[in-house]
């Protein structure tokens, strides 16, 4: 299977396509809405506005997996990301990214990129003392914890994976190599 092949959750109950997102680049991240790098929505949304006529498209998950960072419903989420950082970009339904219960589509994103991208010896060692407290962290491949970044080509291939201390603006070079 390939990343065009699956259907994710939209948050009202729907099912949406990602065949619909062929040709576009994508920008694929777990998120939670009281987590330390929640304000990287911001520079989520800025991204979103400058590439998103280019063909940049971003999948917003929320996940609860760690630390239940992402509390509410749905909509409430949206509430809050909508209000707080006026996001546009498509926010699904929460979703698990590790263990038994995972999104499939997480499990498919880290066979492809089963190791974050890190910038500099401070963030290696951030991202290990995360590994510590990541209560579903079991696998080497396994997501860490909230924000980490999956960036998908135009035909559909994961070509980039960044830690969650990665903030967006670090990495839109290399979201500009594939607009």
């Amino acid at each position: 299977m390939g990343f065009y092949d699956y259907k994710v959750k939209t948050r009202d109950g729907e099912k949406l396509d990602l065949r619909m997102l062929k040709g576009k680049v994508v920008l694929v991240v777990n998120t939670a809405t009281g987590c330390g790098f929640t304000p990287q929505y911001e520079a989520l949304e800025t991204l979103y506005e400058k590439y998103h006529d280019k063909g940049l498209e971003i999948l917003d998950f929320p996940c609860d997996q760690f630390g239940h960072q992402a509390p509410g419903t749905d909509e409430e989420i949206r509430t809050f990301c909508v209000k707080n950082y006026k996001t546009q970009f498509e926010q699904l339904a929460k979703v698990e990214v590790n263990g038994d219960k995972e999104e499939p589509l997480f499990t498919f994103l880290k066979e492809q990129q089963p190791e974050d991208t890190v910038s500099g010896t401070g963030s290696k060692l951030k991202m290990a003392a995360i590994s510590k407290i990541s209560k579903t962290f079991m696998q080497p491949k396994d997501i860490k914890w909230n924000f980490t970044k999956f960036l998908v080509n135009r035909e559909g291939e994961v070509v980039q994976r960044f830690s969650p201390d990665h903030k967006p603006e670090d990495f839109e070079a290399e979201i500009k190599k594939w607009i």
